[in-house]
Parts: C-alpha cells; sequence; structure tokens
C-alpha cells in the first residue's frame, strides 16, 4: 500500500507539513496588512510569487547585491535543487508568502535588478546580431568598407582590409570541405578577428542602420 505524499514546504532544510503546529505560526507571522481585502492580499500572494520565481534566475551577482534576508535566501535555494513538479511549487508559494512581509524598497529594487539583467540580456544580443551582419556583409560585398569606413573613421584600414583578404581566402576552402562532409563551415581565424574588430568599435558607439540603400547604389 503507497504511503499518501504529505503536502508541506521546506524552511531553512526542514519540512513543515501543512496545517501543522508550525505551519499555522508561519501563516500567522505572514498574514500580512490586516486591512487588505483578502482578494487584494491573493493577488498580492500571487505577483510576489511570481517575482520570487523570476528571482530563481537572477544572475549571482546581482541576486547578491539585493541584501534579500536569508529566510528567503534559503527559500529560494531549496526551490531551486526541488525538481519534482508540485514539491517546487508547493516551496515557490512558501517563497511569495516570505516576500509578502519584505518592505517596498527590497521588492522594488528586486525589480529593478531582474530589468536590469533583461535589459542587459537583450543589448548584448543585438551587439551580437549587429556584428555577425556587419562581419558577414563585410567580407561578402565590396561596398561594405566604404559604407563602415563612413560610420567607423578611427578604424584601422589597413587591419581591416586585410582581415577581409584573408576571410575571403578561407571561405571557400573551409566550405568545400564542410560540403564533403555534410557539415557547416568551419571559419578561419582572419574570420573570428574580424568579428572581434568589428565588435569592438560597435560596443561603444550607436549602430548605424546596415538595411539603408548606398548613396552610391
Amino acid at each position: 500500500m503507497s504511503r499518501k505524499l504529505q503536502k508541506g514546504y521546506f524552511v531553512k532544510g526542514r519540512f513543515v507539513a501543512e496545517g501543522s503546529a508550525q505551519d499555522v505560526q508561519f501563516k500567522a507571522e505572514r498574514k500580512g496588512r490586516p486591512d487588505a481585502s483578502r482578494t487584494d492580499l491573493k493577488r498580492e500572494s500571487a505577483g510576489l510569487q511570481a517575482l520570487g520565481k523570476e528571482l530563481l534566475d537572477l544572475r549571482a551577482d546581482l541576486f547578491d547585491a539585493l541584501g534579500l534576508p536569508d529566510d528567503l535566501v534559503q527559500a529560494l535555494a531549496e526551490a531551486r535543487r526541488i525538481t519534482d513538479f508540485e514539491g517546487k511549487r508547493r516551496q515557490l508559494q512558501y517563497v511569495g508568502k516570505i516576500m509578502r512581509r519584505l518592505e517596498p524598497a527590497l521588492v522594488q529594487a528586486a525589480r529593478q535588478a531582474l530589468a536590469t539583467q533583461r535589459k542587459g540580456s537583450a543589448a548584448e544580443k543585438l551587439l551580437l546580431h549587429q556584428t555577425e551582419q556587419w562581419r558577414d556583409r563585410l567580407v561578402a560585398d565590396d561596398a561594405a568598407l566604404p559604407s563602415w569606413m563612413a560610420a567607423h573613421p578611427g578604424t584601422d584600414t589597413q587591419q581591416l582590409r586585410a582581415l577581409i583578404r584573408q576571410a575571403r581566402k578561407s571561405a571557400p576552402a573551409a566550405g568545400q570541405a564542410a560540403l564533403s562532409q555534410g557539415l557547416a563551415p568551419r571559419k578561419g581565424r582572419a574570420y573570428r578577428e574580424l568579428f572581434q574588430l568589428v565588435r569592438g568599435h560597435l560596443g561603444g558607439a550607436d549602430v548605424p542602420d546596415m538595411h539603408q540603400e548606398h548613396d552610391d547604389e
């Protein structure tokens, strides 16, 4: 006869069964504002639980800088450890309960940290995409070089031309070898160095629209 799983959550590594005296005590301590309606509390708890779930993926440096209380840090660590769906769901409910008693300023700081992470990730992806576009365009099209130099006059023209020539020279051989093996072509050293050069210039500058028409086309 199989045993029925007991409902509950973890606090500082200890299991707290739902309905137990300890559970009642925790719920009483984290009841929230007495003047708030049950609907308001439910909505607030759901929002803070969702925020707590997002904190599981927050970058370590941003997470540590928040200075969250120990019980919340431990509850989040436990949630990361749990792989069982139902167990994680109950643990995140407990995380939401702890977060209900956080100071508003700390809740706002958590939201800002998540926004900072999302903004950084989006900017990095955009820079990567634009760098790849410029690199591929410089290798494929002679007309791209004047356009690049107009936008980035500080570029070492001699170095850029040399990298483009080397990348073009190695590309056909790499492509033929890959086709014969049914694999994606491997890029040579010049191709990677060209990427780094382009990225270095794009990283601190406004990126021009690469899809606009050239004046001389």
